[in-house]
């Protein structure tokens, strides 16, 4: 029950001033220092438990969920309504789950809302919203990330429960979610595509092992899974007994939306914004404002942000209208982020030279910059390569023929059995 209850009809404009009223009595400003060091720190499961009890007093405002049902704790109200909301909330301090959090609510429960039955969506909906639980995605075998029908870890079935083996890896903030997302292989004797079932796994089941992997950061954000004989109930279970690739391709578009930034968000564009405002501030501060290069660098990083927004906010308005969210929409957003950040921030560590390599401890802008470029490749490689995400837009748009598949009309089985024993000499 949330302490603002949703009338049959509120304007966008009447919910502005409640959201507006409600961050006022209930949440703290962010300050400017808030915003360049957020997502900065390695998010410690203490630092989560303070971020879900932060949660957990925006659900009981009426302000977590705006769009979902109102039967699984939302508030049934429309895209406009949530972004009068985010509008507002910008300048507050608001719920931080770390990349769980956007897996959990971007992902994880859209997907639920589309494919899971409705006793899995009444358990579970509600208990997300709240900040109770959250979930990482299994997604990729260590032996198969590209091509993810190629999964062999294997649910079982035996009576009402699934009996599951294998090995997950690359899977985000795991070491502090709930649960997992799974995506199994279920029968081994129908093509790859066709014998896979997705599955919640609780990550304090017995025979579950989450291990954090070091970054080149020196964060641990990814982490492996091992499942050794867990056993899941069949009401875990998300969409069918082998239509677990129809389910796939959901989870993947939201993943795509979310690794590009949500297109939703920069539907309030107006225009180019300032100029490039973290790299102006570099270039004062290791005085090199009248460095023609550098202007140069800077002019040119500032159209790539305001490309990247206008082409994001294209698109988010497309959908709003009703196009389907498929390719020619994720894609060309997910696409664009993944080509211009590695870019971009190959030009701010020119920016900052030095001072973008070492600092003084406690020093956070410098340290920004350092970790744009060891991230910038992530939404290249995150949720679909750019090569993965060219392909679709070959294949699904433009019409251009398939790649060549070795394994079209084979069984799954017979695919991992020719790969064993290939010679070489076929």
């Amino acid at each position: 029950m949330t302490e603002t209850a949703a009338p049959a009809s509120i304007s966008v404009e009447q919910f502005r001033a409640q959201a507006r009223a409600w961050l006022e009595a209930n949440l703290e400003r962010r300050t400017d220092a808030l915003k360049r060091t957020r997502g900065l720190v390695h998010r410690t499961v203490e630092d989560i438990a303070e971020q879900r009890a932060l949660q957990a007093l925006v659900h009981r405002g009426g302000y977590a969920g705006i769009t979902w049902p109102v039967e699984y704790g939302g508030r049934g109200l429309t895209r406009a309504h949530e972004l009068a909301y985010l509008d507002e909330a910008k300048d507050f301090i608001t719920p931080d789950l770390g990349i769980a959090g956007v897996v959990t609510l971007a992902v994880i429960a859209q997907t639920a809302l589309r494919h899971a039955s409705e006793d899995f969506k009444q358990r579970h909906l509600g208990p997300i919203l709240a900040g109770e639980e959250l979930w990482a995605e299994f997604l990729s075998d260590p032996s198969a990330g590209s091509d993810l029908a190629g999964v062999t870890t294997t649910a079982v079935r035996e009576g009402d429960h699934w009996v599951l083996n294998g090995s997950k890896v690359w899977s985000s903030g795991a070491y502090y979610a709930d649960f997992g997302l799974c995506l199994a292989r279920t029968d081994w004797d129908v093509p790859k595509h066709k014998g896979l079932t997705w599955f919640a796994v609780g990550t304090a089941l017995p025979g579950v092992t989450v291990e954090p992997l070091t970054e080149i950061t020196g964060d641990a954000e990814f982490c492996r899974e091992e499942f050794h004989d867990v056993v899941i109930a069949d009401s875990e279970r998300i969409g069918g007994v082998g239509e677990g690739w129809a389910v796939a391709q959901s989870v993947l578009q939201y993943e795509r939306e979310a690794s590009s930034g949500g297109l939703t968000s920069v539907l309030t564009l107006t225009g180019p914004g300032p100029l490039a405002p973290d790299l102006v501030e570099m270039a004062r501060r290791t005085g090199r404002t009248g460095d023609p290069h550098t202007r140069q660098l800077i002019a040119t990083s500032h159209t790539g942000d305001f490309a990247v927004r206008a082409l994001g906010a294209r698109l988010a308005r497309l959908m709003l209208a009703g196009h389907p969210a498929g390719p020619a929409i994720i894609s060309y957003s997910k696409l664009a982020v993944g080509l211009m950040e590695p870019e971009r921030a190959k030009k701010a560590m020119h920016v900052g030279g030095a001072a973008a390599l070492a600092w003084e401890p406690g020093d956070r802008d410098a340290l920004t910059f350092s970790l744009g470029y060891l991230n910038s490749r992530v939404t290249a490689i995150a949720g679909g390569t750019n090569e993965i995400q060219r392909n679709a837009l070959g294949e699904r748009v433009l019409g251009l023929p398939r790649e060549p598949s070795f394994d079209r009309g084979k069984t799954f089985r017979q695919v991992q059995d020719a790969g064993q024993n290939w010679a070489g000499d076929s």
